[in-house]
């Protein structure tokens, strides 16, 4: 009797988990499609479809990372930097003369080269050989970059002013920052199982409320009239192969190592309490992460890579067993093949998503901040992100017209902030060799 009272609580612990990596992982994929689509001025048919190829892609992808590449519970989502090409080239392709779809092939193409360069590292074991690249500087350099690059649109989702609305929708606003703050208390007041399930309760609560108050949005006819639909392969045309993404692909390539890096080491650091990992593990990860590129490019939909917000997640839940994930991500793609429940998710309100999401970031630049201050602070280290931060950030509030005068490639290189500040950090770090010696008498 015994045995079997805790068989029970186990499967009934690792049904909730599960659920709560579910609702994870659908937080962190509804909202980008969203983005997307009022970039690209997709119409809602076609923001759904997107949407159901990006559950799939990420369902695939998590389990393919999960069981096969750095085999540790680290959703592969929409990756931030994908997301800011996807919006640079969108002013840029279509300024030179090329159609939304046009430059959608294109970048169909940029996400396969990108991973035909990951799956080299990886498959010839050069991932593991530029590590002495990813010193804490940098890793904690693009973890905090990635945050606050992330943060404008998760806040713009949370204050409700994504696609057509312009100012600040106040009842949105104050149930999204209910949402952030109900899990940010959870998560560091809360007690048992309140606090192993802040995300999903932030999520739950806020949902409730905003049907209660705003009340729920309606779902499109043309969404649900299929019960069962497999998810379509090149929606967007097949790929434009072009010589001039090449190089745009190469560099994506190596800044996305440091992603890989970043997030198995802030990852292994929330399961294990310290960074740990193989050079095997990061060659295996590079490996995936070129394959996966390939399959989302293939369902048309942003390319997936490893998000190191899984551990803040984790550092949330203190959720930290592989299995509920890989469940988690086996169910999501089974939620693919059918639209309606499709449509019910994508009607949970992009303010709560945004919110759920916004606090998970919390422990991701507090990561980000301990990486860099694990090495003493001196004055050449203080440069190199200033340096980096205030060219890298401040590129990222420049509108992409400022470019336009520029050949394509450099637009799509300059343009992007987050690539520019981690390129900096990398480059500054390794040019400039710190004076043994200076670290004492430069101290800061």
């Amino acid at each position: 009797m015994t045995i079997m009272n805790n068989s029970k609580k186990s499967w009934s612990k690792v049904t909730l988990e599960t659920v709560q990596w579910f609702v994870f992982l659908l937080a962190s994929a509804v909202t980008l499609p969203i983005v997307i689509g009022a970039i690209f001025d997709l119409n809602f048919t076609e923001v759904a479809g997107l949407m159901q190829r990006t559950f799939f892609a990420v369902g695939i992808t998590s389990v393919l990372q999960g069981i096969f590449g750095h085999r540790l519970p680290i959703m592969e989502g929409p990756a931030g930097l994908w997301i800011s090409i996807f919006a640079v080239m969108a002013y840029s392709e279509v300024a030179a003369g090329k159609s939304y779809i046009e430059t959608l092939q294109t970048l169909e193409a940029a996400m396969i080269w990108t991973g035909v360069f990951l799956f080299i590292f990886g498959i010839f074991r050069l991932a593991h050989r530029v590590l002495f690249v990813f010193t804490p500087l940098v890793t904690g350099a693009f973890l905090f970059l990635i945050t606050v690059q992330l943060s404008g649109t998760f806040l713009k989702g949370m204050i409700g002013v994504q696609q057509q609305a312009e100012a600040i929708q106040v009842d949105k606003t104050i149930l999204a920052f209910l949402t952030f703050f109900l899990v940010i208390g959870l998560s560091f007041f809360g007690k048992g199982w309140l606090k192993g399930y802040a995300v999903l309760i932030g999520i739950v609560v806020g949902w409730v409320l905003y049907v209660a108050w705003i009340g729920s949005r309606p779902v499109d006819s043309l969404l649900v009239s299929d019960g069962f639909n497999v998810p379509d392969l090149w929606v967007w045309g097949h790929p434009n192969f072009e010589w001039s993404v090449i190089p745009l692909a190469f560099i994506t390539a190596v800044i996305l190592l440091s992603n890989l890096v970043a997030s198995v080491v802030a990852v292994s650091h929330s399961i294990y309490g310290k960074p740990s990992y193989g050079y095997s593990q990061l060659n295996r990860g590079s490996s995936f992460l070129g394959i996966n590129h390939v399959i989302s490019a293939m369902f048309s939909s942003v390319a997936n890579v490893s998000l190191a917000s899984s551990s803040g997640f984790i550092n949330l839940t203190g959720q930290k067993s592989k299995r509920p994930f890989l469940y988690a991500s086996l169910l999501l793609v089974a939620v693919a093949f059918f639209p309606p429940v499709v449509a019910f998710i994508s009607a949970i309100p992009a303010p709560i998503a945004n919110a759920a999401l916004l606090a998970t970031f919390v422990q991701l630049m507090g990561l980000g901040i301990s990486n860099m201050a694990s090495e003493e602070l001196n004055e050449r280290r203080l440069t190199i992100l200033g340096i980096s931060f205030l060219l890298g950030i401040g590129i990222m509030f420049l509108p992409a017209e400022v470019f336009q005068g520029m050949p394509s490639i450099a637009q799509n290189l300059l343009s992007n902030g987050l690539l520019v500040g981690t390129v900096l950090v990398i480059l500054l770090e390794q040019l400039w060799k710190e004076v043994p010696g200076a670290s004492k008498s430069n101290n800061v």
